[in-house]
């Protein structure tokens, strides 16, 4: 190593551990937050390093090319943006300090992170599920049995209407008095919309009031009354009550929740030829943007099918492939 390349280095690293001093003083960073900033930072200053720049002379041009180097090793996005947060405070710091006089990070944008497809349940696991919850019903009698009518009617209102876990257990009694056929919601940011109710969901309901009364159950202004504060079921008891159901119908219990039942609501629908609009109103989606993640998993489905079934898939998987994207 020449002497000058040796300076530049042995001045990063010192910029560097000034940095990490001032993240634990100032900012009273945890030890593992800056021995990763520690690593990060010295791999992107050996980049810099190795092509002919350090940390005080580098440009927006330097950092981007630093970027495509670690895309080219496949590292993955998010990560690649834990590292660029690490290069941007370094840099906020230098120009803070007045180390440097332009912050060549102000102008970089971060890799932009895939949205994580969410988990769906199949037909037949929904089916199964319900299943499980109506031959509870049969074996019970009293306040059990209005319990177990009480699982069955939020399981067929949920994969009936796609609502959020936090709307359905909230339903006031009014709503469903008449034998509903649809539910008006108030949604986030106060948004109302209209969510049609099957026939089987409906029946589930009269059959669930019909159980309280039978019980002499004092009405209540909740459909799913409670003794908590809140005065109605919280979404967390019936997320333990569903992950228990799942474990009955020999179903994987962290695979099963309320959030995830309304997913296959969507994706269920869209499967069977549903309009994108129609289900993004249902599901109170401000942004259609929001439902067409569901038209990926559609997608992902179908080219699973063909790659797995299609005669030509094990000759040309690539092209066929492509011609389901």
């Amino acid at each position: 190593m020449k002497r000058s390349e040796h300076n530049e280095t042995g001045r990063d690293n010192r910029l560097i551990q000034r940095f990490l001093e001032m993240m634990s003083a100032e900012r009273g960073a945890a030890k593992n937050t800056l021995d990763a900033y520690e690593r990060d930072l010295e791999a992107y200053a050996l980049h810099l390093n190795s092509a002919g720049a350090s940390l005080q002379r580098a440009t927006p041009e330097d950092i981007r090319n630093y970027l495509a180097a670690l895309d080219a090793e496949g590292l993955k996005a998010a990560s690649a943006a834990r590292k660029l947060s690490a290069v941007r405070q370094f840099h906020n710091f230098l120009y803070g300090e007045g180390i440097v006089r332009e912050n060549p990070a102000t102008s970089i944008d971060a890799p932009r992170l895939r949205r994580p497809l969410p988990k769906v349940m199949t037909m037949d696991d929904v089916t199964r599920l319900i299943g499980t919850a109506e031959g509870r019903i049969a074996a019970l009698d009293g306040k059990a049995r209005v319990k177990a009518e009480r699982l069955h009617c939020l399981l067929e209102l949920l994969y009936a209407t796609g609502l959020r876990v936090s709307e359905l257990v909230a339903l006031k009694r009014q709503a469903v008095a008449k034998g509903p056929q649809f539910l008006i919601i108030k949604g986030k940011g106060g948004r109302e919309r209209l969510v049609p109710v099957s026939q089987k969901a409906a029946q589930a309901v009269a059959a669930y009031l019909a159980a309280q009364r039978l019980e002499d159950i004092p009405e209540s202004p909740w459909l799913f009354p409670s003794h908590g504060a809140e005065g109605h079921l919280t979404r967390q008891h019936f997320a333990l009550e569903l992950k228990a159901l799942a474990a009955e119908a020999g179903l994987a219990a962290t695979q099963v929740s309320p959030h995830v039942l309304r997913h296959a609501f969507a994706s269920h629908l869209l499967a069977g030829g549903a309009d994108l609009r129609a289900v993004q109103q249902m599901l109170g989606h401000a942004d259609i943007a929001t439902t067409q993640i569901y038209t990926h998993i559609e997608s992902d489905r179908l080219r699973a099918a063909v790659e797995t079934h299609h005669p030509l898939a094990r000759a040309l998987p690539a092209k066929v492939a492509r011609l389901l994207r």
